[in-house]
């Protein structure tokens, strides 16, 4: 006779697991108090807030004192979504147009960063012209820079005066063997320097201003390309020593090797990390740093919400046809700041709110001793998914085959958990043409490998099936949803299925 082991299931428990409806693990989470404040509204370093708030480059530093083996940088190319690549270089004045052009239009806009195609502080004057006149324009947008680190401890003075308190530094290495395996060269103090040499000088700049940075109270965000082979192990010790030097996020990002972009590591054939990878050194890192896990690796002149690009849309050309209305546009930013900080603020309560005690219901499991039912815990056992979504503005709401990008979650007892991205051409055009669809959606399903639920709006009978095939199981029920708890209503159907069955489970139930 079939014995009770008691477990919550959907049907009482309204889809949600003991402790975890609801709820997400958010980057924020192991933050000091204040400086979350600072940050969890800004798009580039809060998970949560990149659903609200938009961004915008502006390509003002086209000269870089440093050479990397992964970078090429590039100018008036539409077709590349990588760091370094830009359509139009501008003057200051001409950044500035544009920035308060985009922040007319986009309400949602409220970060401005200069990041490239060069490094902003190998060109200082252009950098500082353009951070004088928006902080003098547009007081109410945040600016950030983003800096090798090379000349950094020379401007830290001059960037503590302006209105920015968010700089992010490319840390590869802290070891000079390493560094010489991704840097050839740097331009200090009017030589070229290479090899180990070189690698030394620009960690050990790095790292003064890090220090330098943290000491007059401006937030450093540390990037990190991880290199299969050549830093892949080390960028745990970079983690350790930069959070102890005051970082207070570290995000490691893939590294982008295909051929066709020019860079030495592509030319050469140095692979780029696979999804499961580059996870598993964030989930190494973790422990001693607050991880970034929503970079998108944004071009040097990207608009609009991460994951979108808009920068077509604000050429010079068409800014200089633009007739704005800048007095109404800036009543309309602060009412759009206002209702999207409250909805971002009551998500939060509801996530961080006591979860209500779960009903429990009966089920059947055979061969399971009495004391073995009677000794079960009520909150249900299940080993971790990854759920890849094709989402929109915090919901499942992306058609499978419009879908650009997927985001991907690990669903678990502890709820769900963003840990990446993966980035996929749309596979349908919305026409009768939908060009090479078969390889692209044999693209798609090979970037979401390790990925067993792929949840989204709609989804053709076609990729259904190939999906499937894959032991990727397509999901359309939840459509318009909120992500985390479309990801956990799926979770448990999937434990009540008796799907999700730990290694412990399988042998004690054996």
């Amino acid at each position: 006779m079939d014995l009770p082991v008691i477990e919550n299931t959907p049907a009482q428990s309204g889809g949600c697991s003991a402790g975890s409806c609801g709820s997400s693990t958010s980057q924020m989470d192991g933050l000091a108090d204040e400086i979350r404040a600072r940050v969890q509204d800004h798009p580039c370093y809060s998970e949560e807030a990149h659903h609200y708030f938009a961004r915008m480059h502006v390509a003002v530093a086209p000269a870089c004192n440093i050479q990397c083996h992964y970078c090429n940088r590039k100018y008036d190319c539409a077709n590349e979504s990588r760091p370094g690549v830009v359509s139009e270089l501008l003057t200051p004045a001409q950044a500035v147009k544009k920035t308060l052009a985009v922040a007319a239009t986009i309400p949602q806009m409220t970060v401005l960063g200069i990041a490239g195609p060069g490094d902003p502080l190998a060109n200082p004057e252009r950098t500082f012209e353009t951070f004088r006149e928006l902080a003098a324009k547009a007081p109410d947008i945040k600016l950030c820079v983003s800096t090798n680190g090379l000349s950094l401890p020379d401007h830290v003075e001059e960037l503590s005066k302006h209105n920015i308190d968010h700089v992010t530094i490319t840390i590869n290495c802290v070891d000079p063997d390493v560094g010489a395996k991704i840097y050839p060269w740097i331009f200090w103090q009017n030589r070229r320097i290479h090899g180990r040499e070189a690698a030394a000088i620009l960690i050990e700049r790095q790292q003064q201003g890090l220090e330098m940075l943290v000491a007059r109270g401006i937030l450093v965000k540390v990037n990190s390309v991880l290199i299969p082979g050549v830093n892949d192990e080390h960028l745990k010790e970079v983690s350790k020593i930069v959070k102890a030097k005051g970082a207070f996020l570290h995000n490691v990002m893939p590294l982008i090797a295909e051929a066709e972009h020019g860079t030495f590591y592509g030319v050469m054939g140095q692979r780029s990390p696979n999804p499961e990878e580059l996870k598993n050194l964030q989930d190494a890192c973790e422990g001693d740093m607050n991880m970034m896990r929503h970079c998108r690796q944004c071009r040097a002149d990207a608009v609009g919400l991460l994951g979108e690009d808009r920068g077509d849309e604000f050429t010079m050309d068409k800014i200089d046809a633009m007739e704005i209305d800048y007095e109404a546009a800036m009543q309309v930013r602060a009412e759009f700041r206002a209702q999207a900080t409250a909805e971002l603020e009551a998500k939060r309560a509801r996530a961080h709110a006591p979860k209500q005690p779960q009903a429990q219901v009966v089920q059947f499991m055979p061969r399971v001793s009495r004391t073995v039912a009677e000794a079960a815990p009520t909150t249900p056992v299940g080993r971790p998914v990854l759920m890849a979504v094709a989402a929109k503005g915090g919901l499942v709401a992306v058609h499978f085959g419009h879908a650009k990008e997927f985001l991907v979650y690990e669903a678990s007892t502890e709820g769900a958990k963003f840990v990446g991205h993966r980035k996929a051409d749309a596979y349908c055009a919305g026409d009768d043409t939908c060009g090479d669809a078969e390889s692209i959606l044999d693209r798609t399903i090979k970037a979401l490998a390790g990925c067993e639920v792929v949840l989204c709006s709609k989804i053709g009978y076609e990729p259904w099936g190939n999906l499937e095939a894959a032991g990727i199981q397509p999901n359309g029920e939840h459509a318009m949803e909120p992500i985390e708890d479309a990801v956990m209503a799926v979770w448990n159907e999937m434990l009540a299925a008796g799907k999700l069955a730990t290694a412990a489970m399988a042998t004690r139930c054996a």
